[in-house]
């Protein structure tokens, strides 16, 4: 369990409701969105504020706790990325209106960050009782990994997940969005509109994602202090971050092909936990080897098609 004090797990959950206030009510100005330059440096500053914190880790804890933050902290941001993929998907499929979407990340960040935090700690109880988990946990992320590599890109298909399927059988839905309200009340009583059932998509597609991403964090520290931190900085940005990347994500083609192999490397290190130890400082050089490759060669792919077709 985390040696860390309270006052710290206080003052950190300080600067994280501090932060959550400014991106939900301030930046974002709580239900509308924001322009591009604005979303861009509220971006930039949640990414400096994070590595801010690993350099105040390294001051404080010193160098492995540092590293395994910031290892965890680029796991964690490279499949949140990924998942933003998977909401612009869902926007799309629904055909949800612009003004509509920001509502929907709102309560889709808060809800993620409870979630992780159950997550978290019901991990560190298994992995404290029961060491054999960590097999388990890396055979989760290979198997993961060997789906994002062979598979095709994922279909969204709303209609089979079973919440939303029960939510249509037992609620009353409009036809149609009502501005970014998830209920409307009529003479007839109360109803149900589709950007709920966005939303419940939105957060079961989180859930999916959270039983990967918990686990490979496990692979660099046992800390929950350190997984926790990391998952939340990760996504604490994201609401910016989706309309930074919104119109360019279609030029990160090799990210998911990134992801899959940190997962695969991470899922391994678990698998062989018990023979082969790697240091914190051998995974987060491999994990910014892998990302930084990703990230550059979807960028010179992206640029030789633009010259390509003259655009």
């Amino acid at each position: 369990m985390s040696t860390t004090p309270l006052a710290v797990w206080l003052a950190f959950g300080g600067l994280i409701a501090v932060l959550l206030a400014i991106d939900l009510f301030v930046i974002g100005r709580g239900e509308r969105g924001m322009s591009l330059a604005t979303a861009t440096r509220w971006s930039a500053t949640v990414v400096a504020v994070a590595l801010l914190f690993g350099l105040h880790l390294w001051l404080t804890e010193g160098l492995t706790k540092a590293g395994e933050y910031y290892a965890g902290y680029l796991i964690e941001l490279s499949l949140s990325v990924d998942n933003l993929f998977v909401f612009l998907m869902i926007f799309d499929y629904f055909a949800v209106p612009a003004a509509a979407q920001p509502r929907v990340l709102h309560w889709g960040i808060l809800t993620a960050i409870v979630l992780r935090g159950v997550m978290i700690f019901a991990g560190v109880l298994l992995l404290d009782r029961f060491e054999w988990i960590i097999l388990v946990f890396g055979a989760i992320l290979v198997i993961t990994a060997v789906k994002m590599l062979t598979q095709s890109e994922a279909r969204i298909e709303p209609e089979k997940n079973p919440l939303v399927r029960l939510a249509r059988r037992f609620l009353p839905v409009t036809p149609a969005f009502k501005d970014s309200q998830f209920l409307v009340r009529s003479h007839r009583g109360w109803y149900v509109t589709p950007l709920l059932l966005v939303l419940i998509v939105v957060e079961w597609s989180d859930l999916v994602f959270a039983i990967d991403s918990i686990p490979a964090v496990f692979a660099v520290t046992r800390d929950p202090f350190i997984v926790f931190s990391s998952n939340v900085f990760a996504i604490l940005g994201l609401r910016a971050m989706f309309f930074v990347l919104a119109d360019a994500m279609h030029r990160f083609r090799y990210l998911k092909p990134g992801v899959a192999i940190i997962l695969a490397f991470v899922g391994v290190k678990m698998l062989a936990s018990y023979w082969v130890h790697l240091s914190t400082g051998v995974s987060l050089a491999t994990i910014v080897a892998v990302l930084g490759t990703a990230i550059v060669a979807s960028l010179v792919r992206a640029r030789r098609e633009r010259l390509q077709t003259g655009r």
